[in-house]
């Protein structure tokens, strides 16, 4: 059975986490290791949709 886990990130903590995920993807190739986890990852990470806020519209009741 497939377990899936949801993060909610801003847009600074977004790029935090590709930017990481995209060092140690380079140090991997650097010291000639698969990359193949981390390529899967990143896109994944890149790919992930957002999600719109919900906001109340300007008829609904209080």
């Amino acid at each position: 059975m497939k377990e899936e886990r949801v993060l909610t990130l801003d847009n600074y903590e977004y790029g935090v986490v590709v930017n990481a995920l995209n060092e140690l993807r380079n140090d991997l190739i650097k010291d000639d290791k698969p990359t193949d986890a981390v390529d899967e990852l990143l896109l994944k990470t890149i790919d992930a949709p957002t999600r719109k806020q919900k906001r109340r519209s300007y008829n609904e009741a209080r």
